[in-house]
């Protein structure tokens, strides 16, 4: 079956409609027959000229995790996903700025919570792959004014015990920053493997993801698997602008059970959707949303997100992106999670 007809086929299923005969396979399903939770909270003004307010981002946000937690309050809530002694580290997209990546209002909702329910400030830390881009983003500013502590996963160093390292091994071009950058090797090894963080191997425990809504040219959205697979790991160049590598490397990154075992939430920062420029902010193409998602799988939240942002380049008249769907049909491989809409139960409050 040609790629194209792929593409037309999972579209058809994303949208809605019913599987023709044969193309199961493009999609498996979930190891269980049991649909897993999304939870989409409709909040209303949430975004002034495209700034959030901070008390109302705050209060949507809590009544989105107490009822996607079932709990009764924002303390019961956090203490369900998280313990006091971890440390826990909350995972933002911070490339395309305070207004089209994850918005600092919805970490600060987040790190308020943490601390009002007896998290240490000292056990928190709010992280990207790059300090500047999360300094650019205002996640220092905003570490400053809550107390917590900000780090790029890049500058934190990189744990020559904890790697990917492809079944099909691909060398990188090594660039300053990775671990192996400025080394020799005459029998060309070098460049084959990715080394996680240490700051995600030897510093967290538990790992917060918040994804904004917005899409980009290789994997289709700037979706959980993009922005924590990638901000984890060096020496990324040999994947970032290949779709097919790309499939494979972020689920099995995913996999491994230092970072895919510690993420306890995973939440889509949808206050606006950005269908067309991404990674790179452009408002022109974002639509305000003022929702706020919640989900523990990861392949069902992006799933969401590419039918969403399909949809809003369908009603704008914008042309078709490629989506990457190889990266969710590998993930469903490995067990990661969901990407039947048949099996994706979505809860909407407001």
């Amino acid at each position: 079956m040609s790629r194209i007809a792929q593409f037309q086929l999972l579209l058809f299923a994303l949208l809605g409609g019913l599987v023709p005969a044969g193309a199961q396979e493009l999609f498996p399903l979930h190891a269980t027959n049991s649909a897993v939770r999304v939870v989409v909270l409709q909040g209303e003004n949430l975004l002034d000229a495209y700034l959030p307010n901070e008390a109302r981002v705050d209060a949507a946000f809590n009544r989105g995790l107490t009822f996607f937690t079932r709990t009764t309050s924002v303390s019961e809530a956090w203490r369900s996903l998280v313990a006091t002694n971890d440390t826990v580290g909350i995972k933002v997209f911070s490339t395309p700025g305070p207004l089209s990546g994850t918005r600092p209002a919805v970490v600060a909702a987040i790190v308020r919570g943490l601390l009002a329910a007896g998290q240490p400030p000292g056990q928190i830390v709010i992280w990207d792959r790059r300090a500047g881009d999360l300094r650019a983003a205002g996640f220092f500013s905003l570490g400053r004014a809550l107390g917590v502590r900000v780090a790029g996963a890049a500058e934190e160093g990189y744990d020559t015990n904890s790697f990917y390292l492809p079944d099909s091994p691909v060398t990188g071009q090594l660039v300053w920053g990775d671990l192996e950058f400025g080394q020799t090797n005459k029998d060309f090894s070098l460049g084959k493997k990715s080394f996680v963080s240490k700051l995600v191997s030897r510093q967290m425990t538990k790992i917060i993801s918040v994804a904004p809504l917005i899409n980009e040219t290789t994997a289709g959205v700037c979706g959980h698997f993009f922005s924590l697979g990638l901000g984890s790991i060096d020496n990324t160049r040999r994947f970032e602008n290949d779709a097919e590598r790309l499939a494979v490397a972020l689920p099995e990154i995913d996999a491994l059970p230092v970072i895919g075992d510690r993420v306890v939430l995973h939440v889509t920062d949808a206050l606006l959707g950005q269908y067309e420029g991404g990674p790179a902010g452009y408002l022109q193409f974002s639509t305000v949303r003022n929702e706020l998602w919640f989900g523990r799988d990861p392949v069902a939240l992006d799933t969401l997100a590419l039918k969403e942002l399909m949809i809003e380049r369908r009603l704008f008249g914008a042309p078709p992106m490629p989506t990457n769907f190889g990266i969710y049909t590998n993930a469903v491989l490995l067990q990661l999670g969901v990407n039947d809409p048949s099996r994706i139960q979505i809860e909407k409050i407001r």
